[in-house]
């Protein structure tokens, strides 16, 4: 799909690796430029999940792609990418804000080298205002855009989703706006500054509530026991069993106290009930589904309807039924990491997944081929090696 289209990417840690992984899932030819010593996700991963030295962090976004190491402190280097943004497409980045206009490639620098060019600026607050030299990191997003404090117990801590939620999103929206730029470049042969941050993504993914806020005020108290959301009617969230948790969706309480056989909860028999009197509902359900087992509150669900989930853990999630008719998990053989198992695209595109066309690349594994590519002798890369101003993975290996 996106076969013929030459990305740059400037990028480390998640969100950057993530967007421009996405389009080279669907054919996009990615050159990933990294410094000397490599791009910070080679060298961390979080659960310490290294597998025979390699990052499994690094794994997880970097397929589909060429490495190339350039030491941009020299100027022949800076003169490599010089050439390769007057043939790109795409070019995509997440330092620090101004990090690269140092360098002389910030937008209005590559636009003059390539007018076409769409520039994608991943930040963490965005590329101006009054945050913008803040570290940008997912949980302090969460933290500050107020998505901690829509769920949880009233009388606990604020609760943080336990994964990279912003900075996926982010990464995702940094593809679309990509793809947008590209279109409308189709028809206006100019380029387009696409910017992408953690802050706006991750009010993004509040829209419902913070839409609430907005034009209602503040929401409901934070619920204890806890409750899914502070805008839901009752019951909403992760309910406690006799022996584990289930999750129940939106249902009205007739249908509830069929279930449960409670004259307490076939009282509330106006519909508004679920909102006005909102925790008394939420408490008595906690009660009546703490007294039975998972399985048997399961069974009565079933029996009235009622929208209810399990609550998995991984063991559960990576055995499921529908994640493996769903082809979610990929299995890779890495050459240095051996076998891996990694998230496959998500989007299917005639009922398939794009392929793996190339394995996450080893450090400078494609120095060369991208120098020959950008119309550099062998002599000339060859000098450019021994110099050190570019990095090729067996010259690392013998330096």
């Amino acid at each position: 799909m996106l076969q013929g289209i030459k990305v740059l990417s400037f990028t480390h840690f998640l969100q950057g690796p993530s967007a421009v992984q996405m389009l080279a899932d669907v054919g996009a030819d990615v050159v990933k430029i990294e410094p000397p010593q490599g791009a910070f996700e080679r060298g961390w991963a979080g659960f310490d999940a290294f597998q025979e030295g390699v990052s499994v962090f690094f794994l997880l976004g970097n397929r589909n792609q060429r490495a190339i190491q350039l030491d941009l402190r020299n100027e022949k280097a800076r003169e490599v990418v010089r050439r390769l943004v007057r043939e790109a497409d795409v070019l995509v980045e997440n330092y620090r804000p101004g990090v690269l206009a140092k360098l002389g490639f910030g937008y209005e620098d590559c636009r003059k080298l390539n007018p076409r060019i769409v520039y994608c600026s991943c930040t963490g607050y965005g590329s101006t205002g009054p945050y913008q030299k803040r570290p940008g990191q997912d949980l302090l997003l969460q933290a500050m855009s107020g998505m901690a404090m829509l769920s949880g117990d009233g009388e606990s801590a604020p609760t943080p989703v336990g994964s990279a939620v912003v900075d996926q999103h982010a990464a995702a929206l940094a593809a679309f706006g990509v793809l947008a730029a590209l279109h409308q470049r189709d028809r206006t042969r100019e380029g387009c500054m696409v910017e992408s941050n953690l802050l706006n993504a991750a009010l993004d993914l509040q829209i419902e509530p913070f839409t609430y806020f907005l034009n209602k005020g503040p929401l409901w108290k934070r619920s204890s026991p806890a409750m899914g959301s502070r805008f839901h009617p009752a019951p909403y969230g992760v309910y406690r069993t006799a022996d584990g948790w289930i999750a129940i969706s939106l249902t009205t309480t007739a249908k509830l106290a069929a279930a449960f056989d409670s004259p307490e909860l076939a009282a509330f028999d106006d519909p508004k009930d679920t909102v006005r009197k909102r925790d008394e509902i939420h408490q008595l359900v906690s009660k009546a589904v703490r007294a039975r087992t998972t399985a048997a509150v399961m069974q009565l669900f079933d029996q009235q309807d009622i929208w209810y989930a399990p609550v998995n853990d991984y063991e559960q999630v990576a055995d499921d039924p529908q994640v493996r008719h769903n082809g979610v998990v990929m299995e890779i053989d890495h050459p240095q990491a051996g076998p891996v198992r990694l998230m496959a695209h998500p989007v299917r595109y005639n009922g398939k997944a794009p392929a793996l066309r190339r394995q996450p690349p080893q450090l400078g594994e494609h120095t060369r081929e991208v120098l020959a590519e950008a119309g550099y002798s062998a002599g000339e890369i060859d000098a450019l090696l021994s110099e050190r101003v570019a990095i090729a993975a067996a010259e690392k290996a013998q330096a």
